[in-house]
């Protein structure tokens, strides 16, 4: 029996800076659009339309070969097995039911994570719809992005995550929710940590305010989010969501690091 989901308040809104911020870069954005022909999201070649990607860099997309671990999707060498699980979820499965991301973090898809980064806001509607082409969302569920800490937040002017899972509610009717979860204390960058280092990082990083745990209590969770790497945020996040008594949470990614497969 499916559960019955509290209703969710809806988000709140944006800072004025945020707005602000938010409706500058958008000003920009068309003014350059009038004033210059319309560029690769990812190379930044001509192209017909705006915010789109190039012949080249729409075949150069990374996409990430099948078959896939079924619980962290991982690309795996192919064993001619329908299902498998590899060898890093057996030895410790991750607390998400599923993970999964259509392409490699290479190439155009990471020119494409880093510009949604870095002020291209308009490129997460592209991004989303690439998602949703490679695996259309389940026909339940709640979408909630991965948030950041809101100095970064109030650095940077916006979520990234939020502006995919936002776009992916639009496409799939799904409930998005991104004050279902708060990050709670602020982590260093993970850039140069270990594996081991990761995870003790964001370790106890994020929680479901009280308020609105009667909401996640049963639910289907899609934690939304630009890049899994080692994969310790999901990680913390996830613990965070069924610990405040999610029945399963599943990530989506845009892309992920893959390691290289070897054949066997």
């Amino acid at each position: 029996m499916a559960a019955t989901l509290a209703p969710i308040p809806p988000a709140s809104p944006a800072s004025p800076l945020a707005r602000a911020r938010s409706a500058a870069r958008a000003a920009s954005a068309a003014v350059l659009d009038l004033l210059m022909p319309p560029a690769c999201a990812a190379c930044k070649e001509p192209v017909a339309t705006p915010h789109g990607l190039c012949a080249a860099c729409f075949a150069g997309l990374p996409r990430l070969p099948h078959p896939l671990c079924t619980r962290c999707g991982e690309p795996m060498p192919p064993r001619g097995l329908v299902e498998e699980v590899c060898l890093s979820c057996r030895d410790a499965a991750p607390p998400f039911a599923s993970a999964r991301a259509p392409f490699a973090y290479d190439g155009p898809a990471r020119a494409l994570v880093l510009r949604v980064k870095s002020g291209r806001e308009e490129l997460a509607a592209l991004m989303a719809r690439m998602m949703w082409a490679a695996d259309p969302l389940p026909a339940e569920g709640i979408l909630v992005p991965v948030p950041l800490h809101r100095w970064r937040l109030l650095a940077r002017g916006y979520n990234q995550s939020a502006l995919l899972a936002g776009a992916l509610a639009r496409l799939s009717g799904l409930r998005h929710a991104p004050e279902l979860l708060v990050r709670t204390r602020r982590t260093r960058s993970s850039r140069g940590l270990s594996r081991a280092q990761r995870h003790a990082n964001v370790a106890g990083a994020f929680a479901v305010p009280p308020a609105l745990r009667p909401g996640v209590a049963g639910a289907t969770i899609l934690l939304v989010d630009d890049v899994l790497t080692s994969g310790a945020t999901a990680a913390a996040a996830a613990s965070a969501l069924l610990a405040a008594g999610a029945g399963s949470v599943h990530v989506r990614t845009f892309a992920r690091v893959a390691r290289e497969v070897t054949q066997s």
